[in-house]
């Protein structure tokens, strides 16, 4: 179509008549000098075409994207970090749903199950042995923080002071035997045979124990600081986020701390299908910036000890 040009669109009508029984159809052409009401259709018609097409594309955009991601937690600190980057992901496009564990079971079954899409609670050696004993088809997308574990006492007040035949309370998870002990190592309360990895160590690898300390570890996690209020052994062994939540400072009420070096690193996990999911990336990035890294030493000051 030349610009212009007196150009005649035909547009068939369709009438039809009855003749006799039969019915014909007769096709008339009625002339139409109205060129832009008919280019207003051609164009209505091409516009809805595209439409359908853009929608298309952005079903399968938000299928391939999740822009609300839902990450279970321990209450602290991991809850309180992740409500802390809640506006700064909304700033990216991301609206994050936490949902609170009290344990260490149910954050996982929820990831297996489909519940959640991440997990923030577990150190490296749990995460691995979990992966192991489930089957769970679970990657590790970022350490984000380190939280020391602390004994605990509320009559010894010195490591000298620990008596001959001590009750220490340990949780019933072995995942967490090895950091025990190497408190107790670092202590110089008791030796382990050479080669016992610190992640791997178990009570049966202790070879020199001159104050004959008693290790009883049966007690859930979930009961420890229980059984430290209730004064049941001499010492407890209370993992930071549990004892966060009774109102104990780890660097200041325990009587030994785990040092900082600690490969128990807390991760944010998710299923190895979605390890390469953009919006879980931005996640742990936020988690990684330096300004929010500082809020984290200066909120828990040094309780919680952010991974560089």
């Amino acid at each position: 179509m030349k610009k212009g040009g007196n150009a005649k669109i035909f547009v068939p009508l369709f009438i039809s008549k009855l003749v006799g029984k039969g019915m014909d159809i007769f096709f008339i052409y009625q002339k139409k000098s109205e060129e832009c009401l008919c280019m207003k259709r051609i164009v209505g018609v091409i516009l809805l075409i595209g439409s359908i097409f853009l929608f298309a594309a952005c079903g399968q955009k938000s299928a391939a994207s999740i822009d609300k991601v839902t990450i279970g937690a321990s209450p602290t600190p991991h809850a309180e970090i992740l409500e802390h980057i809640k506006p700064e992901l909304k700033k990216k496009g991301i609206d994050l749903k936490i949902v609170k564990f009290d344990d260490y079971v149910l954050p996982n079954k929820a990831l297996e199950n489909g519940d959640i899409d991440a997990n923030y609670f577990s150190t490296v050696p749990y995460f691995n042995l979990q992966k192991k004993e489930n089957g769970y088809k679970f990657s590790n997308v970022g350490a984000i923080h380190l939280e020391p574990m602390g004994i605990y006492a509320h009559k010894i007040k010195k490591v000298s002071d620990i008596p001959d035949g001590a009750k220490i309370i340990v949780s019933n998870v072995p995942s967490e035997w090895g950091r025990v002990l190497n408190i107790f190592v670092k202590n110089n309360l008791i030796k382990l045979k050479s080669g016992a990895a610190i992640d791997k160590a178990s009570f049966e690898d202790i070879v020199d124990n001159p104050k004959h300390l008693v290790f009883d570890h049966s007690v859930d996690p979930t009961l420890l600081t229980a059984a430290y209020e209730n004064n049941e052994g001499d010492l407890v062994a209370i993992n930071s986020n549990f004892a966060y939540e009774k109102g104990l400072n780890p660097v200041k009420d325990s009587l030994m701390i785990e040092e900082k070096d600690s490969p128990y690193v807390n991760i944010v996990a998710t299923k190895t299908k979605n390890k390469d999911n953009q919006d879980i990336k931005k996640i742990v990035e936020t988690l990684h910036e330096p300004a929010v890294q500082k809020w984290i030493e200066k909120k828990w000051g040094g309780s919680v000890v952010p991974v560089k």
